[in-house]
């Protein structure tokens, strides 16, 4: 490929990007008073690449159990 000039048709990560100072990746449930299941949820949405065209992935999940 790189003989042939040619890339992958993906995005690339930026990884050569410096990131942001520490950061506190504690269980969110803890910072918030959270102490039992079903109080907090949090959720992320992305497409997944198909032969033709893409889907959605979806995931809810609970912060104290960390049950999706």
């Amino acid at each position: 490929m790189k003989r042939m000039a040619i890339e992958a048709l993906y995005r690339r990560p930026n990884t050569s990007r410096p990131g942001a100072g520490p950061q506190d990746l504690s269980l969110p449930a803890a910072r918030t008073g959270d102490r039992a299941a079903d109080q907090a949820w949090a959720m992320d949405i992305t497409y997944i690449p198909m032969a033709r065209g893409f889907v959605y992935l979806a995931a809810v999940v609970d912060w104290y159990s960390r049950r999706v």
